[in-house]
């Protein structure tokens, strides 16, 4: 008999969904069915290693052992389909003790927790020693600390870098300003963006200059005889670091429509190198028509000479568990600054018949309300194009750049300027040294790989006064090396060297590119002078590698407000601009 369709339309189901049916049912005759997948490896029905994994092996090292590295047990991702659903009264019961008895002591090949063996991993084998703190049992790996390999290696038994990082607590660091409600931010720039620009200048052209300089003493360039250390003197000389906005001369040729932008070395050097910087900082830019002052607040972090700023294992504050009140950051910048102010001052020879007078008097120094002798310093204005080709008008900034002394070349007997800068050692023992070498004992022997490892701890600090020395158009960039006569002591030093490069080539070995600095500067230029007249403050993320633009109300900062209610410094300490 032929099916009809109406016979058909009339047997299909009556429910939304047609097909096979569908089941929740987890059992196949009673058993329990496990889904599977291509993904799955199989592996072992029943696993009784597994405390095994957890065990400390020969090395002393908590991981999974090699042999269970990419294995796992078959439907371990689909437990919970063969749990059996206990008693409460049974929830504790257990057939086999896994209680794991406490370990006093452990002897093996690399030595014992709490106590060092003579093995592979022994204290000073081959990599080093780690640190005791955090340490676990030594094993071939050696101590595995939380600390850095003193010498700075990746030996067997030392600390790797990198190695455990991801563990650590993310540092909090607290702002260079309190950012007010009323400040609203305009613009947020990431250090990837900065680090792609570029823009050629030229050399740039001198305008005027002001002060006087002493000649450079050449005694200190000797390596010093044993036992005969020269100690750092405080020098009692009168010292000026005056804003951009508050230098007579700068206003005079702001009168005079020399350039659009204003500033001073100090400060264009932070903006020029910002992308490696990692403390917190700010910069004041004040539009005033189509001039453009950039400017510091009294007292600010731009002012303090920041240490080991770049270290892989920076110095640490107290709430982040340092107690090692004399190396706090704010306490160390304090130290630098002071060591690099009287630096100066020293290693120079005060004469007041033998010294080169520039074309003018020092502009901030009045004899008659200084008690103190002014310090050998000379201020060379010089002016900047950073015009672009679509520009219809020419775009110059003028800077004041700074002279520290003054020193004849030895063959042809012509002056050569120079700028003196201080680093300095703290204990390189301590937390936060960055896996400093010993400078007494390496500095002369080893030279190279001291100023290296400067470089990498302090590779923003160094780019800052290169970029200060290239703008100022200095022949030599003198780099002294100060330290702790005790390295429990902050307040004595000794100088154990000082080593002279020309700024260009130092800057070419530390991989700084000024054209990219010229290119940040223009980038915030342009953006100040895309926006109404008033007041911004630039702020480094203390936390994050970007910068905000605020803008202000045009009184903040003014002399007379509460220093503390408008900034406060990330690194702590008070910066005076006479010390």
């Amino acid at each position: 008999m032929p099916i009809s369709l109406s016979n058909i339309v009339t047997t299909l189901p009556t429910e939304e969904t047609w097909g096979p049916p569908t089941t929740t049912d987890t059992l196949v005759n009673g058993v329990p069915y496990a889904p599977y997948s291509k993904g799955d490896k199989l592996g072992r029905m029943a696993d009784w290693t597994t405390e095994g994994k957890d065990r400390e092996g020969r090395g002393g090292r908590q991981q999974y052992n090699r042999n269970y590295r990419d294995q796992q047990v078959y439907g371990a991702g689909t437990s919970s389909l063969f749990a059996v659903q206990v008693a409460e009264d049974e929830s504790s019961f257990s057939v086999v003790d896994n209680t794991r008895t406490q370990k006093t002591r452990i002897f093996g090949r690399g030595g014992t927790r709490g106590f060092q063996g003579r093995g592979r991993g022994g204290r000073d084998q081959r990599g080093g020693r780690g640190n005791y703190q955090n340490a676990r049992v030594g094993g071939r790996g050696g101590q595995q600390g939380y600390g850095y390999d003193q010498r700075g290696g990746r030996g067997r038994g030392g600390r790797r870098f990198g190695w455990k990082d991801y563990d650590k607590p993310q540092r909090n660091r607290d702002s260079s300003v309190n950012i007010k409600p009323d400040w609203t931010m305009l613009e947020e720039i990431d250090f990837a963006r900065l680090l792609k620009l570029n823009l050629d200048t030229s050399a740039g052209e001198d305008i005027d200059s002001y002060g006087f300089l002493y000649y450079y003493d050449r005694t200190y360039d000797k390596p010093p005889v044993k036992n005969t250390e020269r100690k750092l003197n405080v020098v009692d000389l009168a010292a000026y670091n005056v804003t951009t906005s508050s230098d007579p001369i700068i206003q005079e040729l702001a009168d005079k429509d020399e350039a659009t932008i204003f500033a001073t070395d100090n400060i264009l050097s932070m903006l020029m190198c910002a992308p490696r910087s990692v403390y917190s900082w700010d910069l004041i830019i004040t539009r005033q028509g189509n001039k453009i002052f950039l400017d510091k607040r009294d007292g600010a972090s731009l002012d303090m000479v920041s240490v080991n700023e770049n270290a892989a294992d920076a110095p640490l504050e107290a709430s982040e568990g340092n107690k090692d009140s004399i190396n706090f950051p704010g306490a160390l910048a304090l130290e630098a600054t002071f060591i690099n102010h009287n630096f100066t001052n020293q290693v120079v020879m005060e004469s007041e018949t033998a010294r080169l007078d520039m074309a003018h008097e020092n502009p901030f120094y009045n004899p008659s309300e200084e008690t103190e002798p002014l310090a050998s310093k000379a201020y060379k204005y010089r002016r900047f194009d950073l015009s672009l080709e679509k520009d219809e008008d020419p775009l110059h900034l003028i800077v004041r750049t700074e002279i520290d002394a003054v020193v004849k070349n030895n063959i042809s007997g012509d002056d050569q300027l120079l700028t003196l800068k201080a680093l300095n050692e703290f204990d390189h023992k301590a937390q936060g040294s960055g896996g400093a070498l010993d400078w007494r004992t390496k500095l002369w022997s080893q030279r190279g790989a001291v100023v290296a490892t400067e470089m990498k701890n302090n590779s923003c600090k160094l780019a800052r006064w290169t970029t200060q020395a290239i703008l100022a158009k200095a022949d030599v960039m003198k780099l002294g090396f100060v330290s702790r006569i005790n390295p429990k002591t902050p307040n004595h030093h000794v100088i154990l060297g000082v080593m002279g490069y020309d700024p260009r080539k130092f800057a070419e070995q530390m991989n700084l590119n000024l054209a990219n600095g010229w290119g940040i500067v223009r980038t915030i230029v342009d953006m100040v002078r895309g926006m109404k007249d008033g007041r911004y403050v630039l702020v480094k993320d203390p936390n994050k590698p970007l910068l905000r633009l605020y803008e202000v109300p045009m009184g903040t900062f003014e002399e007379g407000e509460d220093g503390e209610e408008d900034g406060t410094q990330a690194e702590g300490g008070e910066d005076e601009e006479q010390m």
